[in-house]
């Protein structure tokens, strides 16, 4: 269902040399795996046999049963239409290789021998395998330039098996056709839905050039490991990191098992190291040294590797026939029927844990920040002119140019903050935009517009009564004018407040908040820039227990003095965070309290934010994203309200590209952007109809 694909690795229980023992184990494991909807499931290497025979893999009983528990693993899963990968040693051409084989529905469909054999220190492998990497360049019977097919092995009792690292699913075709995908024209390559999987073992992905990467080049979209990593003091950390980073770089899933505690003590201990990455983020990992078999599971999103692999990375750039025509094919992979083994985050441009909020805050505020001090110095200007409203996003506008002041070593004072006051204006917002200027010590002005809006009202005709999209429109951009004509009276440039998420939705005045000079919040979504300034005030509370009367300036990003002034800043800033979004463009109501509310109209912020992080990063279809919502915030918004919001965000997000169109320059901070120059070229005029 929409892609996902739930894959498992084991670390079992074995008995060293104990084929019949170990088989019998594998195949349990196997089913309960498979009974839990497990679509793939891996073992680690050499785990019919164990890793550390020794000599032993010289012995000609031992490599005969290891292929017999190959063909009853094969015979005992033949109603279990999930793949199956586990190791052993195979006899190919004469030699010996440590090798990867895969079953499904009773028939051994790929065998995957290791390339890179480790023969230090601990390591001896070159004493009894052979590399695999003349068998997997397919060259026999190839002439230069052209395109080797697929090498076979005979195992008796399987007949011809291909030799492959390389292994896709036969589907349906986008165009309705059922084909596999190692015909070089089949249409199902771009099959949104469609799995293909890299096999390495082990060492393979030690080495500065691993395997994974020429296979994602080719199109694998998962990678499995079959490992025997021993344990030493920090070998896990850096063997998660291996595994995280490479599926970063491959933009995949890597799917990573390796032996467990059973293995032979004599010489290393393994640890049952586990592992499910999927495009730098770990999915699932299992606690190490466990006595019993372990298995982890993982809902691996497939659709959206392939759809970000569209529109990023060079995987265009490669040549993958030679890889192609030696793939072998499952018949099928079945999909998730239910989401079971995913964390999906209803905030997912949120830094995800307190362990990393306060690094990852910092970096955004200092790129807000650098940008705009390179644009102050270009533009050598006198001032910064800014709009503060009381709100979240001129809040942490004004807290960006106060610390962006203070890296250029400029006072505070050079900063003008102007409130104008309008028909909707409350005195909570009035207040808290007053307070906090004074707390930064920037200078303050007051310019009501009331006026000046009811003789517009009277120049172009519009009744003031009629609470209509002119009647907020007129505010916005009366507003707007003052700001211009201000900063240009003042050798100053106008810093623009409006959020990624406003962006999207196109909520603001077209050439009104739309329009400043500088717009440093331009990349920050409501939901991140609520999160930043709740960070910027525990910050300023948490100073108040530094040793010494002074607060430091450099630690709390502004210019307070004292101690007391980062009690009071803090608590501005939380009155701030507990107000209603709102623009307040309509009278407040009989009790002098926003009435105007911006999620009471659109929906919840959240909601906006999680759909645009899904569509515009990966791709997802309405369908997708009512799924995904549904399922993270389960509890907290009913299914109304999901399809509700979503169609709102939809509609409103194709309507309004024309105010992104000719946005204004500011600094991208994630890795989701809206600006025409940088990340979204999108035609005004698109029709919405097919996503609606």
């Amino acid at each position: 269902m929409f892609g996902f694909y739930r894959f498992a690795c084991v670390s079992p229980v074995l008995k060293v040399a104990d084929t019949a023992y170990n088989t019998e184990e594998i195949i349990r494991s196997a089913k309960i795996a498979a009974s839990n909807g497990a679509a793939f499931v891996v073992f680690p290497e050499l785990c019919i046999t164990g890793y550390t025979c020794g000599d032993l893999f010289h012995q000609e009983l031992l490599l005969q049963n290891s292929t017999r528990s190959l063909l009853k693993i094969a015979e005992d899963l033949k109603d279990c239409d999930s793949v199956v990968a586990v190791g052993l040693p195979l006899r190919i051409f004469g030699r010996l290789y440590n090798c990867a084989a895969f079953v499904q529905r009773g028939k051994v469909i790929a065998v995957t021998p290791k390339i890179h054999l480790p023969n230090q220190r601990e390591f001896y492998e070159k004493r009894h395998f052979s590399s695999g990497r003349d068998l997997l360049r397919g060259a026999c019977g190839a002439s230069a330039g052209s395109v080797a097919g697929t090498v076979t092995c005979f195992i008796e009792g399987a007949s011809e098996v291909p030799i492959t690292n390389f292994i896709t699913v036969s589907g349906r075709a986008s165009g309705g056709l059922n084909c596999t995908s190692n015909n070089l024209n089949c249409a199902s390559c771009s099959d949104g839905s469609e799995v293909r999987v890299g096999v390495e073992l082990c060492e393979d992905l030690w080495t500065p050039a691993p395997p994974s990467g020429e296979l994602a080049l080719a199109g694998a979209n998962v990678i499995v490991n079959l490992s025997a990593s021993d344990a030493l003091v920090g070998k896990r950390d850096y063997r998660r990191n291996l595994v995280m980073n490479q599926s970063a770089r491959c933009m995949a899933a890597y799917v990573y098992a390796s032996a467990g505690v059973h293995e032979s003590t004599t010489d290393m201990v393994f640890s049952g190291h586990l592992m499910i990455a999927e495009n730098g983020s770990m999915l699932a990992e299992s606690k190490p040294f466990s006595r019993e078999t372990e298995i982890v599971y993982a809902d691996v999103d497939v659709e959206r590797l392939n759809m970000q692999r569209l529109s990023e990375g060079s995987f265009q750039d490669f040549d993958s026939r030679a890889i192609i025509a030696r793939a072998a094919t499952l018949e099928g992979l079945r999909g998730c029927d239910t989401l079971q083994y995913r964390c999906v985050s209803p905030t997912p441009f949120v830094p995800g844990s307190l362990e990393t909020r306060d690094t990852s805050c910092t970096e955004i505020f200092n790129i807000q920040c650098a940008g705009l001090a390179k644009r102050l110095e270009a533009t050598r200007s006198k001032r910064a002119v800014i709009g503060l409203s009381g709100g979240l996003d001129s809040t942490l506008a004004l807290l960006v140019v106060a610390e962006t002041f203070k890296l250029l070593n400029r006072p505070a004072k050079e900063i003008l903050a102007l409130t104008m006051p309008g028909f909707g204006t409350t005195h909570r917002t009035r207040n808290n935009a007053v307070e906090l200027a004074k707390l930064l010590g920037v200078e303050l002005r007051t310019v009501d517009i009331r006026k000046a809006c009811l003789q517009h009202f009277v120049d172009i005709g519009h009744d003031p009564q009629k609470f209509d999209v002119t009647y907020e429109n007129v505010q916005a951009r009366e507003r707007t004018q003052i700001l211009m004509d201000i900063a240009n009276s003042e050798g100053g440039i106008v810093i623009g407040t409006g959020d990624l998420s406003e962006i999207a939705l196109g909520w603001s005045t077209y050439n009104a908040d739309h329009m400043s000079m500088y717009a440093v919040n331009c990349d920050i979504p409501k939901t991140l820039v609520r999160h930043i300034v709740s960070w910027y005030a525990d910050r300023s509370v948490q100073n108040l227990n530094q040793t010494g009367a002074e607060l430091s300036p450099s630690e709390t990003g502004a210019h307070l003095e004292t101690r007391e002034k980062g009690a009071e800043l803090a608590a501005v800033l939380r009155d701030i965070l507990d107000t209603p979004v709102s623009p307040e463009l309509l009278p407040a109501d009989s009790n002098g309290q926003i009435a105007q509310k911006t999620e009471s109209i659109l929906g919840a912020y959240e909601l906006h934010d999680f759909f645009l992080y899904h569509f515009a990063k990966y791709g997802a279809s309405p369908e997708k994203l009512r799924y995904l919502a549904k399922y993270a915030f389960k509890g907290k918004h009913t299914d109304e309200e999901i399809d509700k919001a979503l169609a709102i965000f939809i509609r409103r997000f194709f309507t309004q590209q024309f105010k992104r169109s000719c946005i204004p320059d500011g600094p991208k901070v994630g890795t989701i952007s809206l600006s025409p120059r940088a990340d979204w070229r999108m035609p005004s005029d698109a029709s919405a109809s097919d996503w609606l």
